[in-house]
């Protein structure tokens, strides 16, 4: 089987992937629910290429994205669910629906409007997908009320940035970002004041607190707190790295290093950065 640019190729291998008799044991064996990391881990692999702007690693993470799009369609045509073709339809329609600016009238033509357009045809398609699932009698899930829209399977400062853009949407929100920064003070003082008791659960409670609003500062000025602390954790990883060279080039090794001797490197590092900034 050659490759192709043509979408049905791939179908047509992940078909065979998954043929019992003849196909791969691995593949062959797995679920929805043994793929669901894998489909994780890809979508973050596909960011990872572009916060590094590399257009090569980037058309190949596209690439194992795909292949799990088309992998959870062949399982589910398996089953008789739907299949990729379906999944193709099903999003190319809700484009089309949500676009009526585009593809049919609308009044809409700016970036505001456009956006509360979309919140309120999802809003139509969430009560429509409700009936469909009471004709079908399916049971109505966990998700009640304006917070209930909010995926729980979200990474958790996701979730967190979510929940407050919802509740914002109803007034439930700081005009302004000084206040937030009044709360954190408040929350570092109840953490600190967990940590002097010593309650491992009011210590994680605090903490939680502490970090939620710290997501919520950053929605007030429009730094996503997921890409902030991708960023924080690339730096991070470029001066340690800095630290384990210059211990290696000295004859120094990292794990006899002192935490002065590796401070006094984070901190060279550090200057060095500002220099190349100015």
């Amino acid at each position: 089987m050659k490759p192709s640019k043509d979408i049905g190729r791939l179908i047509e291998i992940m078909a065979a992937l998954r043929q019992p008799e003849t196909g791969c044991p691995w593949d062959v064996q797995q679920t929805f629910e043994s793929i669901k990391p894998y489909t994780i881990e890809e979508a973050y692999e596909v960011a990872d290429a572009i916060e590094r702007n590399d257009p090569d690693d980037l058309c190949e993470e596209l690439g194992d994205l795909l292949l799990q799009v088309v992998f959870h369609a062949q399982m589910a045509e398996e089953q008789g669910l739907f299949s990729f073709g379906d999944v193709v339809e099903a999003i190319t329609a809700k484009m089309i629906r949500r676009h009526p600016h585009v593809f049919d009238r609308s009044e809409a033509d700016t970036p505001e409007t456009v956006k509360a357009q979309w919140d309120a045809i999802k809003q139509q398609e969430k009560r429509e997908r409700t009936a469909r699932r009471a004709a079908r009698g399916i049971a109505r899930d966990d998700k009640h009320g304006l917070l209930g829209q909010v995926q729980r399977s979200f990474p958790a400062l996701t979730e967190a940035l979510k929940l407050q853009e919802q509740a914002a949407k109803v007034g439930f929100d700081w005009n302004a970002a000084e206040p937030i920064l009044d709360k954190i003070e408040e929350e570092i003082a109840e953490l600190r004041e967990a940590l002097a008791e010593k309650k491992h659960e009011r210590i994680k409670d605090e903490l939680g607190d502490l970090i939620f609003a710290l997501v919520n500062i950053g929605r007030h000025v429009k730094a996503d707190p997921e890409q902030a602390l991708r960023g924080t954790n690339t730096k991070f990883r470029r001066r340690f790295r800095h630290i384990e060279e210059n211990l290696e080039r000295n004859g120094e090794a990292l794990e006899g290093a002192t935490l002065a001797r590796m401070e006094e490197l984070w901190q060279d590092a550090k200057a060095l950065e500002q220099q190349q900034d100015v």
